[in-house]
């Protein structure tokens, strides 16, 4: 009998403690939808201009 007051116990510190779960949040809620950049077209990859970004150890020492 003693158990039992005690769960009840505890299960009453725990409500008091914590209350009740909060309410689910939608998904459509948690997601936010954006328009593409119009830069995005102009980062697109260049083969003429790609030699600006490659980097080699054996070059930059000039070996």
């Amino acid at each position: 009998m003693s158990e039992e007051s005690m769960s009840d116990a505890a299960a009453a510190a725990r409500h008091a403690r914590y209350g009740r779960l909060p309410e689910r949040i939608r998904f459509e809620d948690m997601t936010v939808e954006t328009e593409a950049a119009p830069s995005a077209v102009k980062s697109a990859y260049d083969p003429e201009g790609s030699w600006k970004y490659y980097s080699c150890l054996v070059l930059d020492l000039g070996l």
